[in-house]
C-alpha cells in the first residue's frame, strides 16, 4: 500500500487492436446506477449504447499494460470510429444507430486522453476541471434524453456528478496510485500532509487531508440535494433520489475508514435502502441540515434540543452554517482555497445554493436576522485560515469572540424571540468562546494557533517567536490559561447580570448552554491546565441532565 508504484510491463496486446480486452466492468458492477431499470426502457438502451463507448475508454487509459502511447493511439482510433460510419467497431456502430451520446463521448474522451497522459493534479480547480469532462456529461446526456430544461437540475446534475467522481478517486487512492502511478488528490493539498510519499505511508498525516476532501465532496452532494425534486420525469428522478443516497452512504463509509487500510464500497443492503427511500426523491433541505447538526455533536446540542418548532429549525441552521465555515477554517486545504470557499459563502447569504445556505436564508427571514452578524462571522473564519494565528493582547481576542461567537448569540436571542437581549447574548457568546479557547488549547496548537494573549504569555517569560506546540507544552503556559479561566468565570457573570428576567423562559436555550459550558470550566480549572490536558466533554450524563431541565423549563 505504501510502496513507491511499479509499472506493470507492456501486455502483448496487437497493435491494431482498439479495446484493451473484455470489459473490466458492466453496467451491474459499476459503483452507482448506470441505465438502471428505473430508466424508460425506451432509453435503456440508448444509455447502454453510451455507456459502452466510455467504459470501452475508461479501460484502455486505465489498463495497467499499455504504454501512454500505446494508449492514446488506441482512444485516438476509437474516437475515429465512432464518426465513421463504414466503422466496423460494435460498439461505435451501436451508439451510432441510438442516435445520441456522441458529443457527450467526444467530451470524455479528452478526459480518458488526459488519464493516458497525466498522472498527477496540481491543485482542486484542476481536478474539477478533469471532472466536468470525465463524468459531467453523463448526467448532462440523461437530463437532455428526458427533456429535462430546468436549471437547477442541470446544476444539480453537474455537482452530483463531479461528486460521484471524486468519490470514486478517493475510494481507490491506493490502486490508482499502485498499478497506474496516478493520484487524483491535488499535489498541493498532498503537501500538507507532508508530500505523497507520507500521504501514502502515514495514516495519521493523511487523515485531515482525507476529510478535508470529503467535506470538498459533501458541499458537492448539497448542491446536488435539490436535484430529484427538480426533475419532471418521475424514472429519471428516482434514479437520482437512488443515485445521491448511495453516494451520501459512500461518503459515510470513507468518513469512517481509510481507503487506503481497506477497500471500503457500498452493500447491496446500501442499494436496497437506497431504493425504499427513493420514492420521497431525497432528504429535504431541513432534513439535511439536521442531521449534520447531529452527526457534530455539539457541545451546543442541550441548548438546541431545548428550542422548539421553527425556533429549532432556525438555531439548526445558523449552527450549520458556524459549523460549516469552521470547518473550512480548520481544514487541511490550501489556504487560498479557504480563503475562496469562505469567499463562496459570502455569495451564499445573497444567492442560497446548498440546503444551509437556504436554511439558513430561510431563518434570516423568518425571526429577522441580521446579515451583518453572519460576515462577522465570517470575518473571524477568515482570520484563522491562514497557517498560524496568533492574538495580540486581550482587546483582540475580545474582538475575535464578538466576530466568531458574539455573533452567534446575537443572532440567537431573536431565534429566541428576545431580541432586546442582544447584550446578553453577545456577553454568553464571548464566555462560550473563552472555554471553547482553553478546552482547544492542545488541538489549536497542532495547526499552529495559541488564542491566549501574546502580552499575557510574554509576561509570563514565553517567547512570541516559538511555535505553538512548544509554547502548549511549557509548564508556564498552565499559569497564563488559569487565568484566562477567571476572566471567563467573570464573563459567565457579566452575561448573568446582562440577563432579562423577564425573558428567562424565552431565553431557556441559551441559558441552557450557558449551565452546560460553566460545567466544562469547573472542569477544566479543577484538572488544571498544565500538559498534558484531556479535552474536557460533557458526558451522556452531562447531556441527559441539560436535556431534562430544557423540557422541564
Amino acid at each position: 500500500m505504501t510502496a513507491p508504484p511499479r509499472p506493470l510491463p507492456p501486455l502483448p496486446l496487437p497493435d491494431d487492436d482498439i479495446l484493451a480486452g473484455p470489459p473490466t466492468r458492466g453496467p451491474t458492477s459499476e459503483n452507482f446506477p448506470v441505465a438502471s431499470r428505473l430508466l424508460a426502457p425506451a432509453l435503456r438502451g440508448r444509455v447502454l449504447a453510451f455507456y459502452h463507448v466510455v467504459r470501452a475508454a475508461d479501460d484502455i487509459a486505465d489498463h495497467p499494460g499499455l504504454s501512454p502511447a500505446q494508449k492514446l493511439a488506441r482512444l485516438d482510433r476509437l474516437a475515429a470510429a465512432l464518426e465513421d460510419p463504414a466503422t466496423s467497431l460494435p460498439i461505435a456502430r451501436a451508439l451510432q444507430a441510438s442516435g445520441d451520446g456522441l458529443t457527450e463521448a467526444r467530451i470524455m474522451l479528452t478526459a480518458f486522453r488526459q488519464d493516458a497522459a497525466q498522472s498527477r493534479y496540481p491543485d482542486w480547480a484542476s481536478l474539477e476541471e478533469y471532472s466536468s469532462r470525465s463524468a459531467v456529461p453523463v448526467g448532462r446526456l440523461l437530463l437532455r434524453l428526458h427533456g429535462e430544461v430546468d436549471a437547477g437540475a442541470l446544476e444539480g446534475s453537474d455537482a452530483l456528478c463531479m461528486a460521484l467522481q471524486i468519490l470514486n478517486h478517493i475510494q481507490d487512492l491506493g490502486d490508482d496510485r499502485r498499478q497506474l502511478d496516478r493520484v487524483y488528490l491535488p499535489q498541493d493539498w498532498l503537501a500538507l500532509a507532508g508530500g505523497e510519499a507520507r500521504f501514502f505511508a502515514d495514516p495519521a498525516a493523511r487523515a485531515p487531508v482525507l476529510a478535508s476532501a470529503l467535506d470538498r465532496v459533501e458541499a458537492l452532494l448539497d448542491r446536488a440535494a435539490q436535484l430529484p425534486r427538480r426533475i419532471n420525469t418521475r424514472r429519471l428522478a428516482l434514479e437520482a433520489a437512488v443515485t445521491l443516497h448511495l453516494a451520501r452512504r459512500l461518503l459515510e463509509r470513507l468518513r469512517q475508514g481509510d481507503p487506503l487500510a481497506a477497500r471500503i464500497a457500498l452493500t447491496r443492503s446500501d442499494v436496497a435502502r437506497a431504493i425504499v427511500a427513493a420514492p420521497r426523491r431525497g432528504a429535504g433541505d431541513a432534513r439535511l441540515v439536521r442531521a449534520r447538526v447531529t452527526r457534530a455533536r455539539s457541545s451546543f446540542g442541550g441548548g438546541m434540543a431545548a428550542a422548539r418548532g421553527e425556533a429549532r429549525r432556525a438555531l439548526f441552521a445558523v449552527y450549520a452554517f458556524c459549523r460549516m465555515v469552521d470547518d473550512i477554517a480548520d481544514g487541511a486545504m490550501p489556504e487560498a482555497e479557504k480563503r475562496a470557499l469562505l469567499q463562496q459563502w459570502r455569495r451564499k447569504l445573497e444567492q442560497p445554493d446548498c440546503p444551509a445556505s437556504r436554511e439558513l436564508a430561510w431563518a434570516r427571514i423568518a425571526f429577522t436576522l441580521p446579515l451583518a452578524e453572519c460576515h462577522a462571522m465570517l470575518d473571524g473564519m477568515e482570520a484563522d485560515s491562514g497557517p498560524s494565528r496568533r492574538i495580540a493582547d486581550t482587546a483582540a481576542l475580545d474582538a475575535y469572540c464578538r466576530q466568531v461567537a458574539g455573533s452567534v448569540g446575537a443572532l440567537a436571542v431573536r431565534i429566541f424571540g428576545a431580541a432586546e437581549a442582544e447584550p446578553f447574548g453577545i456577553a454568553l457568546g464571548r464566555a462560550l468562546q473563552l472555554v471553547n479557547v482553553l478546552r482547544d488549547i492542545d488541538e489549536d496548537a497542532a495547526r499552529d494557533r495559541l488564542y491566549l494573549p501574546q502580552d499575557a504569555l510574554r509576561a509570563a517569560g514565553l517567547p512570541d517567536e516559538a511555535p505553538a506546540l512548544r509554547l502548549a507544552a511549557d509548564d508556564r503556559l498552565a499559569t497564563v490559561a488559569a487565568d484566562l479561566a477567571v476572566a471567563a468565570e467573570d464573563a459567565f457573570a457579566q452575561a448573568e447580570a446582562l440577563l432579562p428576567r423577564h425573558r428567562r423562559a424565552a431565553l431557556r436555550p441559551a441559558l441552557l448552554m450557558l449551565a452546560g459550558y460553566r460545567r466544562l470550566l469547573a472542569r477544566m480549572r479543577a484538572r488544571g491546565f498544565g500538559a498534558p490536558r484531556l479535552r474536557a466533554r460533557l458526558g451522556t450524563g452531562d447531556r441527559l441532565t441539560l436535556l431534562l431541565r430544557g423540557w422541564r423549563g
